[in-house]
């Protein structure tokens, strides 16, 4: 049996929790899991695609809420906190003080700015980068800003979903 085999023959709720790891908006997770079954690999990553720009901006802000700060180390055991630790953990190794310093005053100037979190889809970036776009995004208005949002929580939970389908 292959991937797509397992992906769409797991049971719903099984199915839900694993979506819900990759992204904790329900409706981004609701919509893959309504597009069942799938032909192949390609189709689930563009549903899941088609799913993240179809979340409303309150969708996006539950989807938020499982985020940590920039440069802060995910707690607990569940399966977002280690991902969110991996995603950030050549970020956290590159930085010096200073520059992790100055991303905890960027991460703070932000939220104060936009009423949320900082999320950038950390992978292979530096702190130094990050901290570069952060605050280069502190003069986005608040529509360009929730694209950008929009985007990289996206792009952060098909990455997610792609290491589901790579453990099935």
């Amino acid at each position: 049996m292959g991937v797509v085999d397992v992906f769409n023959a797991l049971p719903t709720e099984r199915l839900e929790e694993e979506l819900l790891a990759c992204c904790a908006a329900p409706a981004w997770g609701a919509r893959i899991a309504a597009g069942r079954p799938y032909a192949d690999r390609a189709a689930i990553l563009a549903s899941a695609d088609a799913a993240s720009r179809a979340l409303s901006w309150s969708d996006v802000l539950r989807g938020l809420s499982a985020h940590p700060r920039i440069g802060e180390r995910a707690a607990g055991q569940s399966k977002e906190a280690a991902w969110s630790r991996v995603e950030q953990s050549a970020a956290a190794v590159s930085a010096d003080e200073e520059t992790k310093s100055a991303l905890v005053l960027a991460n703070k100037e932000y939220e104060a700015r936009f009423g949320h979190v900082f999320l950038i889809f950390a992978s292979g970036r530096t702190q130094a980068e990050i901290l570069a776009v952060a605050r280069e995004r502190l003069g986005n208005d608040d529509a360009g800003e929730r694209a950008i949002v929009s985007g990289e929580l996206g792009r952060i939970a098909r990455l997610r979903l792609e290491r589901v389908l790579d453990a099935l």
